[in-house]
């Protein structure tokens, strides 16, 4: 009598399945056309990015192990410009300060930008006004918007904060020679001006978020507080993410701004890093410092980039 073996299920599917197909040539061509395609239109932007900012990045890490001050050919110096910023407090206090600007006013910003953005996203009646009244700051050159907010923040009765002030019987202000006033006049400047951008990317993001969330939530019982944070809000999490993490980027290059509302002062209380940088480089002529300086900042906002993708996330998977 003669046995057979039994056979797994897993081998008769193997059996029957037998070898993979081979993909049609006419397949195969396709694709690697459409990466060559893709490379060849990805080459201009990315050979962009190589030569003035990958270029950049390196020449600045070369100069920092340098003592350079533009007249003279620089000279190797090791670690002596990295020992030097670990001493150098001010620059440390314009790290605190860019700290504390995107400690306060990055949250405030994107709430309101958020909060708009849902009553705007609606079919009110002149909404389109209202979103462009919001934009506006954002393309508006920071130049301008320092000038206008000077004249806002003038510490004469004619300035129009002080007029409002006086309104309900507070004196004028100093509001940017003042110490313990000026570090928060810069936030309230930011945050005006860095709600428009937020704006437009989460009302672009809510086109994408199902309505049918809204219609079950609303057969619920819920109401619009709950629908927001509990629909919009995590819905909204990959958006939430980019724009966190290009204020951050944004906050830690602020320098026009600075300069013409403050020059960092009063005595230092809105130096930030890159007016430190710039008084480093132009005003000190320690270029092989600043470039030290320069390559420490890139290392803060890559170590703020991943905190936030590992507080926020950026993806519907997190």
């Amino acid at each position: 009598m003669t046995t057979t073996a039994p056979t797994t299920s897993t081998g008769l599917t193997a059996a029957a399945a037998g070898p993979p197909a081979p993909e049609p040539r006419r397949r195969r061509s396709v694709r690697t056309a459409e990466k060559r395609w893709g490379l060849l239109l990805a080459a201009p932007a990315t050979l962009h990015t190589l030569i003035w900012i990958g270029a950049p990045i390196v020449v600045a890490i070369v100069l920092s192990f340098t003592a350079y001050d533009i007249i003279h050919a620089p000279e190797f110096s090791g670690l002596e410009n990295y020992a030097t910023i670990f001493t150098d407090g001010l620059f440390w206090l314009s790290v605190l300060h860019n700290v504390i600007i995107a400690a306060v006013g990055i949250p405030i910003s994107m709430f309101l930008a958020l909060v708009f953005a849902t009553m705007l996203n609606r079919a009110l009646p002149g909404r389109g006004v209202f979103r462009v009244m919001i934009f506006l700051p954002h393309i508006t050159a920071t130049v301008a918007v320092a000038m206008i907010w000077l004249w806002i923040y003038s510490p004469s009765q004619s300035g129009l904060m002080n007029v409002v002030l006086g309104l309900v019987g507070i004196k004028p202000l100093p509001f940017l020679t003042n110490p313990d006033l000026a570090l928060g006049s810069v936030i309230l400047v930011t945050i005006w001006q860095g709600i428009g951008l937020k704006l437009l990317i989460y009302l672009a993001a809510l086109q994408g978020v199902d309505e049918q969330m809204y219609e079950a939530a609303d057969l619920d019982g819920a109401n619009f507080v709950q629908k927001f944070f509990r629909i919009t809000v995590p819905m909204l999490k990959p958006a939430t993410f980019f724009i966190l993490v290009t204020s951050l980027i944004s906050n830690f290059q602020t320098f026009d701004l600075i300069y013409i509302l403050t020059e960092g002062g009063p005595a230092n209380s809105t130096s930030v890093v890159t007016y430190r940088i710039y008084q480093t480089a132009f005003q000190e002529f320690r270029v092989g410092l600043a470039n030290a300086q320069s390559v420490i900042l890139l290392l803060i906002l890559v170590v703020l980039a991943f905190l936030s993708r590992r507080i926020v996330g950026g993806t519907d998977d997190d």
